[in-house]
C-alpha cells in the first residue's frame, strides 16, 4: 500500500474552541515530512489525532488503510512511533537503556512485562543502530538529552512501525548535539525499507536533505503543503509564522531568519 496516513477533513473542537478545522493530509511511502508552524497553530493536536490520543469531533484518519474509530486504536499505534520529549518525565530514572527500548515493544513505559530472548536481541540490535550500544546498561538518569533521543528512537522502532514521528527532538541539544543528532535522522531517512518519517519542528535548518515534503500550519489549518522546496520558501514561511522571513538554501538545508521589525510586537 502506498498511502501510509490519510487525513481528510479533520475538525477538532473543544466547547466553542476549534483547534483544528478542515486539516486535509497524505503520507505515502518513500515521503518524509516537515511540520512547522507557531506555537498553538494546532501541530500536537494533529499529532494526538494521528495517533488515536485525541478523538476528531469530525474527519476522518486512517492508516495503512485502517480507520481510527473502526479498527483496533490498540494495534493501529503499534504501527506509528512516537518520538517526544514529554515521555522523558514517565520513564524511571533507574531504568537502564536496553529496558527502556524493549519497552517499546509492548507500548508500555516503566516496562513490566518479562521480555522475551528475541526481543533483549533486537532491543541491542536497535541500539547499535542508534550508536547507543555502550549505554546498555546506564540507567535514565545518567544519559545526557542527545543519549535519551537516540534511545527513544530505538524504543520506537521496536514495534517495526510504518510512520515515525519525532515531535521537536532537538528541543534541548546543545548545537554540536543537535548536528550529530540531525545527521543520524538524515540517515534514518535515507534507510532502505525503514519507515516514513514526520519531523515536527519551529526551525527550518533542521529539515534535513533526506526530507521530501511539507507541511505548513496556522490557526489550526493547513496554510500549504507538498514538496519541501514549493512550500519551505520565504513566502510560505513568513504566511504561516505571521512575519516577515528570509529563507536561504544551501547544499540541501535551510536557513530562515526572521525580520525584527515584522510580526507581534514590531515597533514596540
Amino acid at each position: 500500500m502506498d498511502e501510509i496516513l490519510e487525513v481528510l477533513g479533520l475538525r477538532v473542537a473543544r466547547g466553542r474552541t476549534e483547534i483544528l478545522r478542515g486539516v486535509d493530509w497524505r503520507v505515502r511511502r518513500g515521503e518524509h515530512w516537515a511540520i512547522l508552524g507557531p506555537n498553538g497553530c494546532g501541530k500536537t493536536s494533529l499529532l494526538k489525532a494521528v495517533t488515536g490520543y485525541l478523538s476528531p469531533s469530525d474527519g476522518r484518519v486512517a492508516l495503512l488503510g485502517q480507520v481510527y474509530g473502526e479498527a483496533d486504536w490498540r494495534d493501529l499505534r503499534l504501527k506509528v512511533g512516537f518520538v517526544t520529549s514529554a515521555l522523558q518525565a514517565s520513564i524511571p530514572a533507574a531504568e537502564t537503556a536496553l529496558e527502556t527500548v524493549v519497552s517499546g515493544r509492548y507500548a508500555q513505559l516503566d516496562l513490566w512485562a518479562r521480555p522475551t530472548p528475541s526481543d533483549t536481541a533486537r532491543a541491542r540490535r536497535l541500539l547499535r543502530f542508534v550508536g547507543t550500544a555502550a549505554l546498555a546498561r546506564r540507567e535514565w538518569t545518567h544519559l545526557s538529552q542527545g543519549e535519551r533521543q537516540r534511545i527513544l528512537i530505538a524504543r520506537a522502532l521496536m514495534a517495526r512501525p510504518r510512520l515515525l514521528i519525532l515531535d521537536e527532538p532537538c528541543a534541548g541539544l546543545d548545537p554540536v548535539a543537535r548536528e550529530e543528532f540531525l545527521w543520524f535522522v538524515e540517515g534514518l531517512a535515507s534507510r532502505r525499507g525503514g519507515p516514513a518519517l514526520v519531523l515536527v519542528t519551529h526551525h527550518a535548518e533542521e529539515i534535513m536533505p533526506a526530507f521530501t515534503h511539507a507541511l505548513l500550519l496556522r490557526d489550526g489549518r493547513v496554510f500549504d503543503s507538498g514538496p519541501k522546496a514549493r512550500v519551505v520558501t520565504a513566502r510560505g514561511l513568513s504566511g504561516a509564522f505571521g512575519a516577515r522571513i528570509t529563507v536561504r538554501r544551501a547544499r540541501g538545508r535551510y536557513l530562515a531568519l526572521a525580520d525584527h521589525h515584522s510580526g507581534p510586537g514590531a515597533g514596540l
